[in-house]
């Protein structure tokens, strides 16, 4: 026995001896690829932002604080202003958020609580189908399909019946209901990003541990009161984290919107008059553009990083705030 015991020893020995010591080489360099490729995306996101920043900026010098505060947009006596535009942009992310956001976590949760169990499977995967579609197609989509039956069946209505009233009537007052506009927009957004809210909040709701649902169903919790109280709480950072993606790619999408906002630079009180956003705008005129024009529409680019940047140290700030709570 004591002779076995010292073989295996000596076996431990020599296995410890032939076992190569770690190679400080490769460590360096495994430190040095990981800061380079941190660093790379850095100096790209500022090489873009800078760019964009000295390509608008003979529109700000020209224009000033007026840029942003001007509705005007005449390419023959070359007067550039970026606010309806921002508006737009800011307009038709909110109502996509308003539309998106709910359905988002309701699907979320019907998958994780209320879902039998052969139908999650192909429910989820359907939902996830909708991340894969081209925004050309829901553009074409939300033009050529949704527009004519949403001014048909859904402008035409309201604007009959809102007219003449305060405040309701011109929020959604239709002088021209040709089915395009901002909440068009919005709605065509909403459709877009609900894949994404859902497949991360769905994703963070089954991470909770099974024992927190278990326990709040034995004091007698109701499934709204489990969702409520347990479930949201606990996924409150990711939902958070979902929704602010779903915004960002809202606030970006480019060609899906140009198909639906209408593309008019007018500024409307009604949600249902068409107008234009940051990336709709430079969509349709960039490929033409020179001298100033050019130089407008780069300080739009800028403007819209702004606004997104803005978008992220909010969404930094609220999973902080979340996080403390």
């Amino acid at each position: 026995m004591p002779a076995l015991t010292e073989s295996i020893a000596l076996g431990r020995t020599r296995t410890a001896t032939a076992r190569k010591a770690p190679s400080r080489s490769l460590d360096t360099l495994f430190r040095t690829c990981s800061y380079g490729a941190a660093l790379l995306v850095l100096l790209v996101l500022a090489g873009i932002l800078g760019s964009i920043l000295y390509g608008g900026w003979p529109a700000f010098r020209e224009f000033g604080f007026g840029f942003l505060t001007s509705s005007a947009w005449n390419v023959g006596t070359e007067q550039y202003g970026a606010l309806v535009a921002v508006i737009g942009t800011v307009a038709s992310a909110f109502l996509a958020l308003l539309i998106g956001v709910p359905v988002s976590l309701g699907i979320a949760v019907y998958l994780t609580q209320l879902c039998p169990g052969w139908a999650r499977k192909p429910v989820a995967m359907t939902i996830e189908l909708l991340a894969a579609v081209p925004s050309i197609i829901y553009g074409m989509w939300g033009l050529f399909v949704f527009a004519p039956l949403f001014a048909r069946y859904v402008q035409i209505p309201v604007s009959n019946l809102v007219e003449g009233m305060p405040i309701v009537g011109t929020l959604f007052y239709a002088r021209v209901p040709s089915g395009v506009g901002v909440f068009t927009a919005g709605i065509i957004l909403a459709i877009m990003i609900v894949p994404f809210i859902a497949s991360i909040a769905r994703d963070m709701l089954d991470q909770i541990p099974t024992v927190l649902r278990e326990s709040a169903y034995g004091i007698g919790c109701t499934t709204w009161e489990v969702v409520r109280h347990v479930l949201v709480p606990q996924a409150a950072v990711s939902i958070i984290g979902a929704i602010m993606l779903g915004l960002g790619r809202a606030l970006g999408e480019t060609m899906a919107v140009t198909f639906v906002v209408g593309n008019a630079n007018r500024l409307s009180a009604s949600i249902f008059d068409p107008s234009s956003t940051i990336a709709s705008r430079i969509a349709n005129e960039f490929n033409e553009a020179d001298g100033l024009q050019l130089n407008a529409l780069m300080a739009l680019g800028c403007i819209l990083f702004v606004i997104t940047f803005v978008v992220l140290i909010i969404a930094r700030l609220l999973t902080r705030r979340v996080k403390a709570a």
